[in-house]
């Protein structure tokens, strides 16, 4: 396997939400395995340009998406999700009255026995001992595990996150970081993410974006040393 092949490809993406346009030529590579993370202040287009890879509540008016080499622009969600793409949404979509393991459950692809949610468990051990407990009443740590643990169940190749730290209290952070670390050496990520240490702890490639364009890329300790990056970030 060449560690240059490319898994994702966006090339001159313009999107947005109906006539409202957000993004505007957004372009960047993503390799097989491994992780990018995209930073930058609130309202300048990282949750959109997720929102654009899976195809969720997004218009696309321009420009390109390739995983493994094929346009998937006009592919709908199933068939993105079908591509091996998960997504962690900010909002953590969880059902809160249904227990830890039927939220899991309902990760499980349906090729694979029902039962079969140990790769979570094992991925997070404190879902284990909350396993039968209601999800509405985790930690919101806890909560970001049980929403991770259930993407994964879908054996994605390519994992989008959304702010995974957000709401999470710093020990469970640190926790949660181990854990991507983890599995950035075992598929690709695309984190987006306000804390800027676990960002760039995850990842070997950054960009940062301003007012829906991509403004800085490179490596992420190229990103690091940038001081353009706390100009981008400041309030």
């Amino acid at each position: 396997m060449s560690k240059d092949k490319k898994i994702l490809e966006i090339k001159k993406l313009n999107s947005g939400y109906g006539r409202s346009q957000v993004l505007f030529d957004v372009s960047m590579t993503v390799p097989e395995k491994g992780g990018v993370a995209i930073f930058g202040r609130n309202g300048v287009g990282k949750t959109t340009l997720l929102k654009s890879i899976i195809a969720d509540e997004i218009t696309q008016t321009g420009g390109s998406i390739e995983i493994d080499g094929e346009d998937i622009s006009t592919h709908n969600h199933e068939s993105r999700i079908a591509k091996g793409i998960g997504y962690v949404p900010q909002d953590l979509s969880i059902f809160s009255t249904l227990t830890v393991k039927e939220n899991l459950i309902l990760g499980t692809p349906s090729k694979k026995p029902k039962s079969d949610i140990s790769y979570a468990l094992d991925m997070f051990p404190k879902l284990k001992d909350r396993i039968n407990q209601k999800a509405g009443t985790l930690s919101g740590g806890e909560r970001k595990m049980l929403t991770i643990g259930r993407a994964l169940l879908g054996q994605p190749r390519l994992l989008l996150l959304d702010e995974p730290s957000e709401g999470v209290w710093v020990g469970v952070v640190s926790e949660i970081g181990d854990r991507l670390c983890d599995l950035a050496r075992q598929m690709t990520i695309v984190i987006v993410e306000q804390n800027i240490d676990l960002g760039l702890r995850v990842t070997n490639k950054a960009c940062v974006m301003h007012r829906g364009e991509i403004v800085l890329s490179g490596s992420a300790k190229e990103i690091q040393k940038d001081n353009r990056l706390k100009q981008y970030l400041a309030p």
